[in-house]
C-alpha cells in the first residue's frame, strides 16, 4: 500500500492536476488540453484535497464545489492508475468528509468505470438526479 498524506491545498499546480487527470483515466472526460480551463476549474473549487507520498509525489486529487453549510459536489476524485486499489481514493474521500464536517452532504456523479469503487466504499446511489450536459 502506498503511504500518502491527504491535505487541503490552496494552490495546486495546473500541471500536476492535469497529470493526475490523465494518469487516473479521467483525462478522457476532462479538458486536459485546455490549460486556462483547468486553471479556472481549480480556482473555482471551494476545496482541493490531495494525496501525496512523503517525497511530494502527487497520487490523487479530490476537487469539490460547496457552500460549506449544506452540500458539496465532488467534481473529481482522480487517483493515478499506479495507486488505484491501494485505498488512496478511499483516504481522499475520508479527508474530504472530515474537512466538510458531518452537516454537509457529499454528492457526486460517477463515471461508469468507477461505480463499483463508490459502492465498495459505502456510498449509496441517489435516484432522481437530473442534469443538463455541457455543450462545449
Amino acid at each position: 500500500m502506498i503511504a500518502v498524506v491527504c491535505a487541503r491545498e490552496q494552490s495546486l499546480a495546473v500541471s500536476e492536476f492535469r497529470r493526475v487527470l490523465i494518469e487516473s483515466g479521467l483525462g478522457t472526460t476532462r479538458p486536459v488540453d485546455d490549460e486556462p480551463r483547468l486553471r479556472q476549474m481549480l480556482a473555482g473549487a471551494g476545496l482541493v484535497m490531495t494525496a501525496r507520498a512523503a517525497d511530494g509525489q502527487l497520487h490523487g486529487v479530490a476537487r469539490c464545489l460547496s457552500d460549506g453549510a449544506w452540500i458539496a459536489y465532488l467534481a473529481e476524485l482522480a487517483v493515478c492508475r499506479s495507486a488505484q486499489g491501494q485505498r488512496v481514493g478511499h483516504r481522499l474521500l475520508q479527508a474530504v468528509r472530515n474537512e466538510l464536517g458531518p452537516r454537509v452532504t457529499l454528492v457526486l456523479a460517477s463515471v461508469p468505470d468507477a461505480v463499483a469503487f463508490y459502492e465498495k466504499v459505502g456510498m449509496p446511489r441517489m435516484s432522481d438526479v437530473f442534469f443538463y450536459r455541457r455543450e462545449a
